[in-house]
Formats: structure tokens, C-alpha cells, sequence
């Protein structure tokens, strides 16, 4: 059964509530000098069958077909104008709703000619804040129907809208250094709102402020980087080898578990050598990726100092080779010497 209501009104602050259905649910009958009550902060839309008929900003309201003309359409002399007639009203706050979140949930991908592999992924998150600027049109566009519609019904899609626009605008500033990038965070902000204005606005909104907390380079590794076909096989396998021979050196256990570091990190050298001769890479590469290991360049007989520098580790790293048995050496007085075989032997182990 209808209600028929004689006083309108939302009395609440709507801190997260954008649009209030007045009655939420189910037909709500109004009266030709029914009173509309609305709140400094809010305005109230009338709609009926889908169309729009009029807009109460703050103040206390008497329905009648002067402030309401559209409603002599279907609103009869009988009864003294005292029919019902049924409509909905929708209270729309107009406070700003600020301090709400945004992040990248995924990095921006940048090109970065002439610096590092060439391309960088960047992420940041701030805040920014909205406000109602055409109720109608927002209860038109975005609303439609909803008792209830709050912040978190279209913070998503606001932040989708922003994001794109974040993403377009950094990838076409130009820059010479990351850094200097990093810090255009205002210059970025002030971008990002003027660029996404016609957007908000075809929802019936304003973007108020938006302000970035924090912009850097993603912690994402070298294998997302590849995922995203952002490296070529030369530049990736690189990265790994030298990854491998870092921890290696890096290895505080010392012993068999450092010297497995190390064969592991001289084996992927050798192995990114001959994928990069099998792509037609030139065969300094190899050399350059396995360090020393290619033949000719080591002397015959060699001190743990000499086979330490062509390992590219400490001579400290080399003697706990030895003692671990992974390195074969020969003992001559208190002096270990290694021959150009054993040290074969053991890169290629």
C-alpha cells in the first residue's frame, strides 16, 4: 500500500552518503502542500516516471504546481489539489567528500631512453576529494533508481577515471632523469585534476583536489619486468647472472654452501653465453657473462689471488672453495696453486 507523506525530509549528515531515496523503498504518495524540508548541505531532486521535475535547494519547501510547474501535467483540480500523486525524491549531498585513497594497483610503465634497460616502473598513492556539482544529472547518470548510494558505489570508477589520466600524463612529460620525474609531484597533481574535469563533470561532479603522497620506482623484479615483455632475453639473462654472482659473493655461510653459489652463478654465465650465441649475440657477450671462464685467458698455474680475480670473488672465497673440496688445488708448502684444468673444471661443474 502507498504512504502517503504529508512532511519530507532526511535528517542526517550523510557523511558517506552521496543520494538518499526518500522513501528508500517502495511508493512514497506526496500531496499538492506537502512540505519539503532540506538541509544547507543537500538539495532535493524530484523525480517522477524517469523525468526530472525540479530541484530544492536548502530551506523549507510547499509543494504546489508554482514551484513544482511540471506537475500540472498530471495533477487535477479535484479535491481541492489535495490528490496524491506519487514521485520520488532524492536528497543529494553537496559537502565534499574528501581525503579519500587512490594507488596504482599495478606500476606505470615509463620509457627511459639512454637510462638503465631502458624502461621503469613507477607507482605511487595519495588523496583526492569530489563534490556534487549537478544533482540531477548525477541522479540521472549514476544513481538511477538506488535507495542508497554511497562513496564506496563510485570510488572505484573515480579512481579508474584518475589512474588513466595519471598514466597518460606521466608517460608524456618529459623528464632526463627519474628523480627529476619523482619530483613533479605538483606540477603531476595539478595535470591530473585539469585533465580529468570534463569526466567528473559528465557525471555531475567536480574534482576537487587531488595531491600525491608518494611517487617512486616499483619494487616489482626483474621477472614482472619480463612477464610484461618489458626485457629481451639478452638484457634478462644478464640481470639474472649477475643477480646469482652478487648472492654468491654476498653469502655469509662461506664454504660448500657459498662455493654452490658461486659454481650456480658461473653456470648461468655460461649458460646465458651460449643463449645468446644460439640468438646470434656477438661472442664477446659470452666471455663478458662468464667471466674469465673462456679459455685463453688464464695462465696455466694460478694463486688462489689470481683465481680469484678471474672469478671476480675474494681470494678468501676461493681458499674456502678449496678446503670444501669443491675446488681442486695442490698444497705446496703453506701456498695452495691451482691449475687452468681444475679452475675448467669447476666452472664448468
Amino acid at each position: 500500500m502507498a504512504r502517503i507523506f504529508d512532511v519530507i525530509e532526511y535528517a542526517s549528515e550523510m557523511r558517506d552518503e552521496i543520494v538518499r531515496r526518500f522513501p528508500e523503498n517502495g511508493p512514497g504518495d506526496f500531496r499538492i502542500g506537502s512540505q519539503v524540508i532540506v538541509r544547507e548541505s543537500q538539495r532535493a531532486v524530484f523525480f517522477r516516471d524517469g523525468r526530472a521535475l525540479d530541484v530544492f535547494g536548502p530551506g523549507r519547501h510547499t509543494i504546489t504546481t508554482a514551484n513544482i510547474p511540471k506537475l500540472i501535467d498530471f495533477v487535477g483540480k479535484a479535491f481541492g489539489n489535495r490528490t496524491p500523486f506519487t514521485a520520488e525524491v532524492y536528497f543529494v549531498s553537496m559537502r565534499e567528500f574528501a581525503d579519500r585513497k587512490w594507488g596504482t594497483p599495478q606500476p606505470i610503465v615509463i620509457s627511459t631512453p639512454g637510462m638503465g634497460l631502458g624502461v621503469a616502473l613507477i607507482q605511487g598513492f595519495g588523496t583526492y576529494s569530489f563534490q556534487v556539482s549537478d544533482p540531477q544529472q548525477f541522479v540521472a547518470q549514476v544513481v538511477g533508481a538506488q535507495g542508497v548510494y554511497r562513496t564506496r558505489d563510485i570510488e572505484d570508477r573515480l579512481r579508474m577515471m584518475m589512474l588513466s589520466k595519471l598514466q597518460d600524463l606521466i608517460t608524456s612529460t618529459k623528464f632526463n632523469t627519474i628523480p627529476e620525474l619523482l619530483s613533479m609531484t605538483e606540477e603531476l597533481g595539478a595535470g591530473i585534476r585539469a585533465k580529468a574535469q570534463d569526466d567528473f563533470k559528465a557525471l555531475g561532479l567536480t574534482l576537487k583536489t587531488f595531491y600525491i603522497g608518494s611517487l617512486q620506482p616499483s619494487e616489482k623484479s626483474i621477472e614482472e619486468l619480463r612477464a610484461r615483455g618489458l626485457l629481451d632475453l639478452q638484457t634478462y639473462t644478464q640481470l639474472q647472472a649477475a643477480d646469482a654472482m652478487r648472492d654468491a659473493a654476498q653469502n655469509p655461510s662461506g664454504g660448500a654452501g657459498l662455493t654452490a653459489g658461486i659454481g650456480a652463478g658461473m653456470g648461468i654465465g655460461n649458460v646465458l653465453g651460449q643463449a645468446l650465441s644460439g640468438v646470434g649475440q656477438q661472442p664477446q657477450r659470452q666471455a663478458a657473462a662468464g667471466g674469465a671462464a673462456a679459455s685463453g685467458g688464464m695462465p696455466a698455474v694460478m694463486t688462489p689471488a689470481e683465481a680469484a680475480e678471474v672469478l671476480r670473488v675474494s681470494e678468501e672465497d676461493v681458499i674456502a672453495a678449496i678446503e670444501a673440496g669443491d675446488l681442486k688445488a695442490r698444497k705446496i708448502g703453506r701456498a695452495y696453486r691451482i691449475s687452468k684444468s681444475a679452475l675448467d673444471e669447476f666452472l664448468g661443474s
